[in-house]
């Protein structure tokens, strides 16, 4: 499955220290366009009908073993089939030697060859997992995420309802700043969001008649985070004397990111609010939602005992 989105070969190289054994370009110039990657047992033993040349192929030692028991024809005429059909790179892993018509086929046909000293199944786990993440589907969204006891929150609401403010009081109380004002979020598994500030206005914070603020060295560098998964959504409003908020946490509201189900909370904002507090409680509480304890629904079931 490819990806609108591209990262140059460059990237994987660096973060993975892999060994250049052949590239036909500068591999800044060879973009990767697929989260998934692909072992070609089958493509080497002439099954051709199902390729898909924009995935990374991983050459392990099952792979390896097989070519190198080919007689020397046999051997010529598979690797020669497999990279006339252009893989974007080739990735020989657990240190593998190779023989020279690896070489001499991958330098005929123009294809990227690698190699890494790490074992198979754990060099593919984590450059999936890499890939994935550089190459996730993404938004940008207007607001801030903060990490609170170790939970991502990201703060919605009109601008001027206080998002920054509230963001600078959870930092001075020991919490971290991970993005104001634009929040990446990408979406890097079927369950998973992880948001970060774009790099331009990373770590700084925006506090109206003040200005610009750079968090990171008016706190320390414990104040801030690069990224952070999104685990509540807390949407600000101002207060409406007309409407009936919710005041037992029964109701469970959630919001649709990228096709992702968070849980949402919408708290009324007026003067007298300690929001930091609210929102310290509020992360609190969801974190013990997720340990099996909903205090809604205990509540709720004493009442309906005692009702009884």
């Amino acid at each position: 499955m490819e990806s609108k989105y591209t990262i140059p070969l460059s990237q994987i190289i660096t973060e993975f220290s892999l060994e250049e054994l052949y590239l036909p370009k500068p591999a800044e110039e060879i973009l990767l366009s697929s989260p998934e990657v692909s072992r070609p047992g089958l493509t080497l033993t002439g099954f051709m009908e199902i390729f898909e040349p924009f995935r990374i192929q991983i050459i392990g030692r099952a792979e390896h073993t097989y070519v190198s028991g080919l007689s020397e024809e046999q051997r010529k005429i598979r690797l020669e089939n497999y990279f006339k059909l252009k893989p974007v790179a080739v990735v020989v892993t657990t240190g593998l030697p190779l023989s020279d018509e690896w070489m001499a086929m991958a330098t005929a046909h123009e294809v990227p060859l690698l190699r890494t000293a790490e074992r198979t199944s754990a060099f593919m786990a984590a450059l999936i997992a890499s890939l994935n993440t550089a190459l996730a589907p993404r938004i940008t969204r207007h607001g801030v995420l903060v990490e609170v006891y170790g939970e991502g929150m990201l703060i919605l609401g009109d601008s001027g309802i206080g998002k920054s403010e509230t963001a600078i009081e959870l930092v001075k109380r020991g919490h971290r700043l991970i993005a104001d004002d634009a929040v990446e979020i990408k979406r890097v598994s079927a369950k998973t969001l992880v948001g970060s500030a774009p790099e331009l206005i990373r770590y700084f914070i925006e506090l109206r008649g003040i200005g610009i603020v750079d968090v990171r060295r008016l706190f320390g560098m414990g104040a801030v985070k690069a990224t952070e998964r999104i685990d509540l959504v807390i949407n600000l409003e101002p207060w409406d004397s007309e409407k009936i908020y919710d005041r037992f946490g029964l109701d469970e509201e959630t919001i649709d990111i990228l096709g992702i189900e968070i849980p949402q909370m919408t708290i009324p904002v007026r003067p007298g609010r300690n929001l930091a507090i609210i929102l310290e409680t509020a992360a609190m509480n969801n974190r013990q939602k997720k340990m099996g304890y909903n205090t809604a629904e205990e509540f709720n079931k004493r009442l309906m005992e005692g009702m009884e």
